[in-house]
């Protein structure tokens, strides 16, 4: 086909993007999990480490200090590991949980709720052994991966390396300290070195979802005859709508014309314009315009008048000033009363003449 061969320049709509959410194609960066997850474990291990670490100390004077009634024996283990858990136990469970918040959380902020089963329904081409080695070496998709990894690792590595050299200075000055300062240092360290490589992975992953949602918007992008299709399938096919309105044109200027019969008068340009007037003493305020048109329609209205008897007055003036003013089934507005009126008394004047 033809649009096969066009090119993808237009944006993805609305309806093909939400299409695209519920089969589960939605941009997402595995590194921003990552990166937030790593980030608020040092930040969890931060303030809650102390209290593990002070329920190890614990732990240890008690095992070792004779804390416990029981002495260290292979037959006392069990009894050991039981209260150990006890001690810490809880804080870590507290802290694996706050991780896992952090990740789901992090998931969501980027996609949003969704659940679909599309990605998990098999189909051939997803199972095909030959397709699947020719993604994995020779898509698009691995080099980037493949540069993006080796990205993280030498910048991982740098500040890694640079963050490790600005404490090596401070190593011989621990030959002193006991080894609660020896822990404590050790502890800020990794807690200091750890942070500043998280928020090197932050920036990565966010410019990973940048990219990752450019490439999304990419893949989605549609040929001007798709976007017309799908206009078709939402609005309905502008031909279609047209001739619609064509036909119910026509319905309301046949209806029109049926009231033309029953008009007191019809007001003429004479040839541009034609506005038909009826008034029913009582029933109306004032005269109603019930047909009215211009050029080829207003002959057809005056047409219809003289066929039937309906008197036909030229009012160049009034005949296009009630047509640009007035509706159909309105009645006439105060400022055009006297001069209607005027029209009115000679046409009941001409009939009444020829009654009598």
């Amino acid at each position: 086909m033809a649009e096969d061969f066009q090119e993808k320049t237009e944006q993805p709509t609305p309806k093909r993007l939400m299409e695209a959410r519920e089969k589960g194609n939605i941009p997402k960066s595995t590194e921003v999990n990552s990166a937030l997850v790593l980030l608020a474990g040092i930040g969890l291990v931060y303030w809650g480490g102390g209290m593990i670490y002070h329920k190890l100390s614990l732990l240890s004077k008690n095992i070792f200090n004779g804390g416990y009634l029981a002495p260290l024996q292979p037959v006392n283990l069990k009894s050991y590991l039981l209260d150990g858990l006890s001690l810490i136990g809880w804080p870590t469970f507290l802290l694996m949980v706050g991780i896992m918040v952090i990740g789901l959380t992090a998931s969501i902020s980027q996609v949003g709720f969704v659940f679909t089963l599309e990605p998990l329904i098999p189909k051939p081409e997803k199972i095909n052994p030959l397709k699947g080695f020719k993604k994995i070496l020779f898509s698009s998709r691995t080099v980037e991966e493949l540069f993006k990894n080796l990205l993280k690792l030498v910048i991982v590595i740098s500040i890694g390396y640079l963050a490790l050299k600005s404490y090596l200075h401070q190593f011989p000055l621990l030959i002193d300290q006991s080894v609660g300062d020896i822990a404590h240092f050790m502890f800020k360290g990794a807690i200091s070195i750890t942070f500043k490589i998280a928020l090197a992975l932050v920036v990565i992953a966010g410019a990973d979802y940048a990219f990752q949602r450019f490439e999304h918007l990419k893949n989605l992008r549609m040929t001007r005859q798709e976007v017309k299709e799908e206009h078709k399938q939402t609005e309905g096919d502008p031909k279609i709508k047209a001739r619609i309105r064509s036909m119910q044109m026509e319905i309301a200027r046949r209806r029109m014309m049926q009231e033309v019969p029953k008009a007191d008068v019809v007001i003429t340009n004479p040839t541009h314009y034609a506005v038909a007037l009826k008034y029913e003493p009582g029933k109306m305020a004032s005269p109603k315009v019930v047909a009215k048109g211009k050029n080829r329609i207003a002959l057809k209205i005056k047409e219809i008048a003289l066929a039937n008897g309906v008197p036909v007055m030229e009012d160049p003036p009034l005949a296009r000033a009630l047509y640009e003013v007035v509706e159909i089934d309105q009645e006439v507005p105060e400022k055009f009363f006297k001069a209607v009126a005027e029209v009115l008394a000679y046409v009941y004047k001409i009939k009444k003449k020829n009654v009598m």
